[in-house]
């Protein structure tokens, strides 16, 4: 990342930090003002609104100035025998979302080999994902799946969107949760950038086992959640 975007990018999550303490409220400060507050020019402090406004967190209003949009309460996501994205963010009257960041092809380890009971060194799909609700970042996962056994994952989650339709054409129609982990961290760098969060924000992170009707696994996942935007709820 240069250093211009790495500047503008600074200036949003100050902006967002100082909104979410309470020190910005309602409508901002002149970017001017702004600008002389974070030393920066003008058009960085325009980049860092224009960001901030396509996120939903703030919104311009001709002859009048920008202001903060009310943001709506944190997620609650479910999670239990059967754990959905799609359907856990649509039941809380949100538009889900998903892209596929990157993927790549992996060898189990000996803690994947144990988690997805392959042997060690297995040919695994290695995925990484953003997934969204109403266009808001919510969380970012890595996901590695037998390669053997789902051969076209990749392709069939870039064409959907939805890694549970992604299983049902791999052949799968039903899986279920096998095992949840949660713990909590600092995001990491490049998750911050994934999430547009602040650098020093912290992320519920749930490492979790599915399981197919039989019980054998079949996808291994490390979610980190913003968690100032969503919370788990564990429901039995």
């Amino acid at each position: 990342m240069d250093e211009g975007v790495t500047r503008w990018r600074r200036v949003a999550d100050r902006i967002r930090a100082a909104i979410a303490e309470g020190s910005m409220r309602e409508r901002l400060a002149p970017e001017t003002e702004l600008a002389e507050r974070f030393a920066v020019n003008r058009h960085t402090v325009r980049r860092a609104i224009r960001f901030l406004a396509d996120e939903g967190l703030l919104r311009a209003e001709r002859g009048r100035g920008t202001f903060v949009n009310a943001q709506p309460p944190r997620l609650a996501y479910p999670v239990g025998p059967r754990t959905r994205f799609s359907e856990n963010v649509t039941a809380e009257g949100r538009t889900p979302g998903g892209r596929l960041i990157r993927a790549e092809r992996a060898s189990a380890d000996a803690g994947l080999a144990a988690m997805l009971e392959c042997p060690v060194g297995a040919a695994l799909h290695r995925m990484e994902t953003l997934h969204v609700a109403n266009g808001v970042p919510l969380s970012v996962t890595t996901t590695f799946f037998p390669a053997k056994r789902f051969p076209g994952i990749v392709q069939a989650y870039a064409e959907t969107g939805s890694i549970t339709e992604a299983l049902r054409l791999e052949g799968l129609p039903d899986y279920r949760r096998g095992e949840t982990r949660v713990s909590a961290e600092r995001i990491h760098p490049a998750d911050a950038e994934h999430l547009a969060s602040p650098p020093d924000a912290i992320v519920l992170v749930s490492t979790a086992i599915d399981v197919d009707p039989d019980r054998r696994p079949i996808q291994a996942k490390r979610a980190r959640f913003h968690a100032d935007r969503m919370e788990l709820v564990f429901r039995f």
